[in-house]
């Protein structure tokens, strides 16, 4: 394609639009037509001056990205797992060294007595590996069930705002 096709090409109107025309020429505005005057140097002034409000931006949030909500949603759930864990760990050993494991026990041998009491132990049943192996089990759980529900959420958003236009939000900046 030369130069000349390429040029003629790009003045030639698309989509079957026709060429602009030249406007026609306006009438002179009316004596009695006030002009539009230049700001005086007070006009300026008290513009400058006066505080402006802060901006303000209206946006739509339309559509959220479900794979970027399972990520985010995933990451989250396992510090909440950690954070689980590790204090729960904490409690229980709190416990263990403020002597309620061995006040649970003295305080069941006397109430029940008898020879079959004089050996039980809370601790083989809410010990600490066996509690700490719980709340493991129960993180994990709710690691999948938060992540899928986060992005069982982000799909069903999607439907809704595909309906009803999203959620407005405005920003505006500090003053």
């Amino acid at each position: 394609m030369s130069k000349a096709d390429k040029a003629d090409k790009a003045h030639r109107p698309r989509f079957g639009k026709k060429p602009a025309q030249a406007l026609p020429d306006l009438p002179p505005p009316p004596a009695n037509a006030p002009t539009p005057a230049a700001p005086t140097a007070a006009t300026a002034q008290a513009l400058a001056g006066r505080p402006r409000g802060p901006r303000r931006a209206r946006l739509r949030l339309t559509r959220i990205d479900p794979w970027s909500v399972m990520k985010t949603a995933f990451l989250l759930s396992i510090a909440f797992a950690v954070v689980t864990v590790v204090s729960v760990a904490m409690v229980w050993q709190v416990l263990g060294a403020a002597g309620v494991w061995e006040s649970i026990n003295s305080t069941i041998q006397e109430g029940i007595g008898g020879e079959d009491v004089s050996t039980f132990q809370i601790e083989d049943y809410v010990g600490t590996s066996r509690v700490l192996g719980f709340t493991m089990l129960v993180a994990a759980i709710d690691v999948i069930l938060m992540t899928a529900s986060a992005t069982l959420t982000a799909f069903l958003y999607n439907m809704a705002a595909a309906l009803l236009g999203g959620v407005e939000v405005t920003l505006a900046e500090d003053a």
